[in-house]
């Protein structure tokens, strides 16, 4: 009788090791919408046109703390999806300082009507540099297109920075 016990209280134990590996397995796996948009967004894209919404007139910003709006335009952006790397080049011109600028990205659940792509800036070995990380709202996503968008302030109005991406092909 007393071997019976012992074996159903190593069965309990069994259930509830178990049960608790599956909870954290669950818990830091991605939700099938996030892997699904991971996905679409794995690869190179132009980007080609940065516009503003909810405002009139000439905007002229620096994005991402790194480099004027016009500098964005023609920049080439690679997202890796398997380890979550990537980077952006900023070509050359008289405005702007060119190169890479290397991230580590994710997508992250924003409330139930929109997900967020965010990212964060990494050197060539893809060391964080900094704890400041950038938030866009994915708009769209297809096999040849992006949308993301950010809202900001302005003069305490808001406005969206919308920005196209098409699906660099090769």
């Amino acid at each position: 009788m007393q071997q019976l016990t012992k074996s159903n209280f190593m069965n309990k134990n069994a259930i509830l090791i178990l049960s608790f590996l599956l909870i954290v397995m669950t818990s830091c796996s991605l939700s099938k919408v996030n892997k699904s948009y991971r996905n679409s967004i794995n690869g190179t894209w132009t980007l080609t046109d940065v516009s503003y919404e909810n405002a009139s007139g000439q905007f002229k910003s620096v994005l991402f703390n790194d480099a004027e709006d016009i500098c964005f335009e023609g920049s080439e952006w690679f997202f890796r999806a398997n380890n979550s790397t990537g980077y952006y080049n900023i070509p050359a011109s008289s405005l702007c300082e060119p190169g890479n600028r290397y991230i580590r990205w994710s997508v992250v659940e924003g409330d139930s009507t929109y997900h967020q792509l965010q990212f964060k800036f990494t050197d060539e070995k893809k060391k964080d540099l900094s704890g400041l990380g950038y938030r866009l709202i994915i708009s769209s996503v297809s096999d040849e297109q992006m949308v993301l968008r950010n809202n900001v302030l302005v003069d305490g109005e808001r406005v969206t920075i919308v920005y196209n991406f098409n699906r660099k092909t090769f």
